[in-house]
């Protein structure tokens, strides 16, 4: 989506961009010596030479630059690896395990998955086989009347949250298959939103009423961080950020995403965020087929038909961050009437979207009376840490943090322990612990909570990198089934 810019875009805004395409292994290297700060200065382009004030930032600028350089080194290699498994695991349980294969093979009847159909699961799929939500999440929703809120953060509705969350990172037809036959409910529209820094559809959100007349509940779930997809991951460890007046600093990536600009020409930021940016903006068909105005249009719509619905929005990792940059942008446009139906936002291991200034808006208007965003962290995760709190890119959470130890106890807080996750105090811990959490993958049992070989090998990769494994799902669904209250110690 291109926007014309002119002297009258760019008048004002703030940005600050790392750029790693504009500098080599060479630049890095020497952005450690002696006076290279200056060098390292070389991969951030900025609004305002002065945002960066006095102090030496080479080593968060650094380690930016070279996660993001390393990721885009195993692009294509990530993307071939994510089909190939993906296929092999729909192969094998299309048939029946490996046996079964084998079986089909000596028989000619192998069973072929069609990538798209409504039985291609994605490897998340895969990693945790849970699909239905539990009864009392279903009843909870029947009885939702237009007084109630998500306040305290309602085991029930979290479970809706978290199975949402997860289910979004599946194809379409799975996605309707397992909303209409087994969770009973009204499957609405599934949105791949244009992402132009990327150039591609990337941004996967899907909504769901409770049921197709009078609905109670609206819910959008966004798609979080493929494992195979280096431009999500590349999203998580970039730390550039865009200003909005009087609202705050905001990680251009996410924004990006929800097709509210590209970093190539930052003005384009600008034209997006404000109040009337709708009537501002060139006719294009592209601005209904990115996620935000796509979802806010449907949204609006689906408030108009069933008069007595509130909504809810939902995600996992980048889909988290997504999650409530959506009703930041509400605000931001003054969409007042639709704000007024918000019953919660759930996020689970969401990375930082932001500065303190938009967590302070934010709080103001999703954290009185009562609270309506709920961060959900577990243990050692380490994208909620990212990207980096320091005194450059200023990026921090905000809202009430559930935070689940590997125990499953949880606490309510502001920031989870360890907030940028290098803590040297923390590294021991971090790899003891890792090691208890594949001790309990392999003894947990049941069908609700006993894992598979594919989960049980993440665990395995866990005793090098903690904070990766913690990042799954299956943790997040764990935590909120089997999640006790720290002072109590009962089930919440």
């Amino acid at each position: 989506m291109e926007t014309e810019s002119d002297d009258s875009l760019t008048g004002g805004f703030r940005y600050l961009i790392v750029r790693p395409e504009n500098g080599g292994i060479t630049d890095l290297l020497r952005s450690f010596g002696r006076g290279g700060e200056a060098t390292a200065m070389k991969f951030v382009d900025c609004s305002d030479e002065e945002l960066l004030g006095a102090v030496d930032h080479r080593w968060v600028i650094s380690v930016s630059v070279i996660a993001r350089k390393i990721i885009s080194v195993f692009r294509k290699p990530m993307e071939w690896t994510g089909c190939l498994v993906e296929f092999l695991l729909n192969v094998f349980s299309h048939n029946g395990s490996l046996m079964g294969l084998l079986y089909n093979l000596l028989h000619g009847k192998v069973v072929i998955p069609q990538r798209g159909s409504d039985t291609f699961i994605s490897a998340i799929g895969h990693l945790d086989g849970r699909i239905d939500l539990y009864k009392r999440s279903r009843d909870l929703v029947m009885k939702l009347e237009v007084g109630d809120s998500a306040a305290s953060g309602e085991q029930a509705l979290m479970d809706l949250c978290i199975m949402a969350a997860k289910l979004a990172y599946e194809n379409a037809n799975v996605v309707r298959n397992i909303v209409v036959h087994h969770w009973k409910m009204h499957f609405v529209n599934f949105y791949n939103g244009w992402n132009d820094f990327q150039k591609r559809y990337s941004t996967q959100v899907f909504i769901l009423c409770d049921k197709h007349k009078d609905a109670n509940l609206i819910v959008i779930s966004f798609r979080g961080t493929e494992p195979f997809d280096a431009d999500d991951w590349s999203t998580d460890f970039d730390y550039s950020w865009y200003e909005i007046p009087k609202l705050g600093k905001v990680h251009v990536g996410f924004l990006e995403a929800l097709g509210l600009g590209e970093r190539g020409n930052a003005a384009t930021f600008q034209v997006h965020l404000q109040v009337d940016a709708r009537k501002k903006l060139p006719p294009s068909g592209k601005l209904e087929r990115t996620a935000y105005y796509g979802v806010r249009d449907k949204l609006k719509s689906l408030l108009m038909e069933h008069k007595k619905a509130k909504f809810i929005v939902t995600g996992h990792s980048l889909g988290g961050a997504l999650a409530i940059l959506f009703p930041t942008v509400l605000l931001l446009h003054e969409e007042k009437e639709v704000m007024r139906r918000l019953l919660g936002v759930y996020t689970f291991g969401q990375p930082r979207v932001g500065n303190q200034q938009l967590g302070k808006f934010m709080e103001a208007h999703l954290g009185h009376p009562i609270p309506k965003y709920f961060r959900v962290v577990y243990c050692n995760d380490l994208v909620p840490r990212l990207p980096y709190d320091d005194d450059t890119f200023l990026y921090k959470h905000f809202g009430l943090c559930l935070y689940y130890d590997s125990c499953y106890i949880q606490q309510k807080m502001d920031e989870e322990p360890n907030r940028n996750y290098f803590g040297i105090r923390y590294l021991i811990p971090e790899y003891l612990n890792a090691v208890w959490e594949l001790m309990r993958s392999i003894k947990m049992q049941g069908p609700d909570y006993k894992e598979g070989w594919l989960s049980i090998f993440l665990r395995v990769v866990g005793l090098a990198l903690p904070g990766v494994s913690a990042h799954s799902p299956t943790n997040y669904v764990n935590s909120v089934r089997l999640g006790k209250d720290y002072v109590s110690g009962m089930p919440f």
